[in-house]
């Protein structure tokens, strides 16, 4: 054994240095083929990285330094932003330079000029060679530019016109659409059909509803441009533009009715119960989705005190959503808009600050001004650069057809609505309302969602939707001012709402509930009247801190205009001397004030106090006015019933008490100092009229009264009465009484029957005080004619 191992160590041993080299290779040729399927397994493209490697080092060898680029140009990475920039710029400066010149608003409207100017930058852009992009697109119209108008509309809706006037407004924005729609598209069917020989002939019946659909809705954009310039009157206004909120529901379902139909061909009587039931919900739905957001964004706003900066946030990201969840479920989202914004307001402003409440307001005043702007500029630009077909019968026939059938519905609906309203519309108010009745961009967008397929009209359709446009904001917009003046109508009178006026309304709102509750009529103040205690009890718990949940209207009303009354005055430079009856709940934090000129130490301004020490004062200050409120009870018409606790109660139980023994005494005096009359058949009422006249007396026929025979005395028996010598006698002895006693009263019986010279209640009311000194029997003092039957 020793021996082989020695021999095999010498025979290696003995091996040459190429056979150990080719050694060494083999057996790592055999380690890489062991090793090489989990390398493979892991990284499969090893390959192909070493090429990529291979690759680069080429380029870093054939590569020459080139020098550092100082300024370079890509427009391509910005344009779109870029582009939007200078579109808004473009509006804001025009919308400036419209106000610079006095005359020139004062003649033409802001729209019709904004639209001017779309036409010339279209105009110069298609001259340049360049494709104008299409900027006034359904997507970017319905998501981007409208929202912020109908927001800035519904969180500033005034309520109470709003409401009071919900009946006529729902006539004009339901009905009235409905007659439009119907009367244009079947009249403008049969002026098609009159024609066999031209293009309208193929036209049909859907199309045409479909087309008239879209034209017959009154525009909210332009109606807001139009009308805000005019300054019409509070009525007029919410009429207007309330029907031109609340028809957006109708024409969405109308619109989505006729385009399906247009593509079934045909139509039955399921399907037209089936659009009265879509109407309902796409306005029903659109109302409860912005309630529901409205009450997030209250209760929301409920929790910001710590985070103040935030709060208008809250506002526009939540009506956002509102408005876009409505459109996901092709429901109104201007309905829901509008009830988003007017959901959330009073509530909102009861726990926001007043930054964040003039934050709110102009960035709703600013995002809705330069929407509208670019809304005209955009449509003017889609005017020029937009495919048409002009065909002169269509166009004109569609123009006259929509006045026509404004001016008949108007004058209809008016005459039935005039029936059920207390404030009639006059001729003068028709006139406005029908003249008024302008279509915008809504149409515009409407027309352009066509499907060029299924209508192949649609240039012809979209060239007189822009002619009818042109027409309402042009001709009528332009008009409207100097008729308004013409026919001097009333407009809107631009005064600030005081203490003096919100009390008094508020005691006619409580005047007329109670008299509905009397009536047993439960009209529109009953159920505002319950409305307002629900609010009151549940709602503003849950959606208001702190104690304004349970403040007074009135009181809220009243901090609202001392605190904008305080901002005012600081701003305007007017705080040198402020009057000694300053409010003393105005917040000082909240108030940015312009540097005053230096002034003497007397006549400070404000004193700088510590917040500290503003915060115990204010602390102070609202104890006591509660306390004060605590103490003398406000009117409620719902708790009349006296409070047991309440002070004075004790005073008011006695002297009702009082009251009822002073009755009861008159009472018993009556029955004691009432002398019951004669009977008729007794002896002074029968020598009584013996005396007078002898021959009136006649014996009793009944058989069992007694019969007395009396015989004639004649006047100069010592057995005979003088009658006038007896009153004499009585009259002598009543005043000898009268000298001893003093004036006395004889109260008449209370049984209802009276003697011709018997004293009435007025009488015996003017001598109640003297029964009360001297309750005594006596005789009347007014009786001095003999007493004769």
């Amino acid at each position: 054994m020793r021996s082989r191992t020695c021999s095999h160590g010498r025979a290696g041993a003995g091996r040459s240095l190429p056979e150990r080299w080719l050694l060494l290779l083999v057996v790592l040729v055999l380690l890489e083929g062991s090793v090489r399927p989990l390398g493979a397994a892991s990284s499969p493209d090893t390959g192909g990285q070493e090429e990529v490697g291979i690759r680069k080092s080429t380029e870093r060898e054939n590569y020459t330094k080139k020098a550092f680029p100082v300024l370079s140009l890509d427009y391509h990475h910005i344009h779109i932003p870029f582009e939007v920039s200078l579109w808004v710029l473009l509006a804001s400066l025009m919308k400036l330079g419209f106000h610079l010149i006095p005359r020139l608003s004062g003649i033409v409207p802001e729209s019709c000029l904004l639209i001017v100017v779309g036409l010339l930058v279209g105009g110069l852009i298609k001259l340049a060679g360049e494709k104008v992009p299409p900027v006034l697109d359904a997507k970017l119209f319905f998501l981007y530019l409208l929202p912020p108008i109908i927001l800035d509309a519904g969180y500033f809706l005034p309520i109470r016109p709003f409401m009071e006037n919900l009946g006529t407004i729902l006539m004009f924005a339901v009905v009235g659409t409905l007659w439009n729609a119907f009367f244009v598209g079947g009249l403008l069917y049969a002026v098609c059909q009159m024609q066999p020989t031209s293009y309208l002939h193929q036209l049909e019946l859907l199309p045409c509803l479909l087309f008239a659909s879209i034209i017959s809705a009154v525009d909210p954009v332009a109606v807001l441009a139009v009308f805000e310039e005019i300054h019409i009157n509070e009525l007029l206004h919410i009429i207007v533009f309330g029907e031109s909120l609340l028809n957006d529901a109708v024409t969405v379902v109308l619109y989505h009715l006729f385009e399906e139909y247009s593509s079934a061909g045909t139509v039955t009587v399921l399907d037209g119960v089936l659009g009265v039931i879509s109407f309902l919900v796409v306005s029903l739905g659109g109302v409860l989705v912005g309630v529901i957001y409205g009450f997030l964004t209250a209760f929301t706003s409920r929790f910001t005190s710590h985070t103040r900066v935030i709060e208008p946030l809250f506002v526009f990201v939540y009506s956002y959503m509102a408005y876009l969840s409505a459109e996901m479920f092709h429901l109104s989202g201007i309905m829901s808009l509008i009830a988003c914004g007017a959901t959330m307001r009073p509530y909102v402003e009861a726990n926001i600050s007043h930054k964040s409440h003039t934050t709110i307001k102009y960035f709703l005043k600013m995002w809705s001004s330069v929407s509208e702007t670019l809304i005209f500029i955009f449509l003017g630009v889609a005017t020029v650069d937009g495919p048409h077909h002009w065909n002169w019968t269509f166009v004109t026939v569609t123009v006259i057809l929509c006045l026509v059938s404004r001016v008949i519905g108007v004058i209809g609906l008016t005459y039935v609505i005039n029936k059920f309203r207390i404030v009639k519309l006059t001729t003068k108010d028709q006139f406005i309302v029908a003249y008024g009745g302008l279509r915008g961009a809504i149409a515009f967008s409407l027309g352009f969602l066509l499907d060029k397929e299924l209508f192949p009209m649609r240039e012809m359709f979209l060239t007189a939707i822009i002619t009818v446009i042109f027409f309402t904001v042009f001709v009528q917009g332009m008009t409207i001012k100097p008729l308004v003046e013409l026919l001097a109508v009333k407009k809107k009178q631009e005064a600030k709402r005081t203490i003096n006026e919100e009390i008094h309304t508020q005691f006619l709102d409580h005047l007329l509930t109670g008299i509905e509750d009397i009536c047993g009529h439960y009209g529109h103040h009953h159920w505002k009247d319950k409305l307002n205690r629900f609010n009151k009890k549940y709602v503003k718990k849950c959606l208001i801190a702190g104690e304004r949940s349970t403040e007074p209207q009135l009181i809220a009303f009243y901090h609202k205009m001392e605190m904008k009354q305080a901002i005012e005055l600081v701003e305007s430079g007017g705080g040198v001397k402020l009057p000694s009856a300053m409010p003393s709940t105005v917040s000082m934090q909240n108030i940015q004030p312009k540097k005053p000129p230096p002034a003497k130490p007397a006549e400070r301004a404000l004193p700088q106090l510590p917040k500290g020490r503003e915060q115990e004062i204010r602390k102070i200050l609202r104890s006591n006015l509660q306390r004060t409120r605590l103490r003398l009870r406000s009117y409620n018409r719902h708790t009349l019933v006296a409070d047991p606790f309440e002070g004075g109660f004790g005073d008011f139980i006695i002297k009702k008490q009082q009251i009822i023994d002073l009755e009861k005494k008159i009472t018993d005096m009556n029955n004691y100092l009432t002398v019951p009359a004669a009977p008729p058949d007794s002896p002074t009422m029968c020598r009584a009229r013996l005396a007078s006249d002898p021959q009136v007396y006649k014996k009793p026929t009944s058989d069992d009264v007694p019969t007395i025979q009396v015989d004639l005395a004649s006047p100069q028996s010592p057995d005979s009465i003088n009658l006038m010598d007896e009153f004499r006698a009585a009259k002598n002895k009543k005043q000898q009484e009268e000298e001893d006693q003093g004036l006395t009263m004889t109260m008449r019986s209370h049984s209802g029957a009276r003697g011709p010279n018997m004293p009435g209640e007025a009488d015996r009311e003017q001598k109640m005080t003297r029964c009360l000194s001297d309750p005594g029997p006596s005789a009347d003092e007014d009786e001095d004619e003999p007493f004769l039957p």
